[in-house]
């Protein structure tokens, strides 16, 4: 138990990390290190992550990025926060070019393609694949839960009690991802902020 412990709170401190400092590197640790919780839950006979749509996209796109690291190039992380045109329901926006997750979902199996497609947020030739991301940890907490597991990490404490104020108040755990834009489509917007072009107010 220690083994899979241990790796639910690597994989709580990368999520922190991926919200706070948000890079390609904290991308990639994020997704390595949830691909490494479900492997050592699976091993510890705990459960696993197969059954979460979030959890198979993620999956997905960390295979291609092992294998091929140059595309993490084709990553644009953005704080909701330096794009005051749009409104969202999370402070990050991750972009991926539309090509890459292409790539991604046809390495999979093709009945799981379009479930991983609709795990992630298209917008013209990029994808926002922030709302899976968050989802994605929404399930591995409740994994967690379920498999009786006892982080003990900061990063885990904090999400833990965000989990349990959003049940205490009756809010949902996992984010729509929805954007509305007040200049133009989302669209034109994300576009423009993927190939880093002014935006017009």
């Amino acid at each position: 138990m220690q083994t899979v412990n241990a790796a639910a709170d690597r994989f709580f401190r990368t999520y922190a990390r991926q919200c706070l400092e948000p890079d390609e590197d904290t991308l990639f640790a994020f997704l390595d290190a949830l691909h490494s919780f479900n492997d050592k839950l699976r091993k510890a006979g705990k459960g696993d992550l197969f059954g979460s749509t979030d959890f198979m996209a993620l999956k997905a796109l960390r295979n291609l990025f092992h294998h091929e690291m140059e595309l993490l190039h084709e990553v644009k992380i953005i704080p909701v926060e330096n794009v005051p045109l749009i409104a969202t329901d999370l402070i990050v926006i991750c972009l991926v070019d539309r090509n890459v997750i292409e790539r991604a979902v046809q390495r999979e199996k093709a009945e799981q393609r379009d479930a991983i497609r609709g795990a992630f947020k298209w917008y013209g030739t990029v994808v926002n694949i922030q709302p899976c991301v968050f989802n994605g940890s929404v399930d591995v907490f409740e994994a967690v839960q379920s498999a009786g597991l006892t982080p003990e990490s900061e990063a885990y404490q904090e999400f833990e009690s965000s989990y349990r104020s959003e049940e205490w108040n009756g809010h949902a755990h996992r984010v729509t991802g929805d954007i509305s834009c007040a200049a133009g489509s989302v669209d034109e917007v994300f576009e423009k902020i993927f190939m880093q072009k002014p935006i017009e107010a």
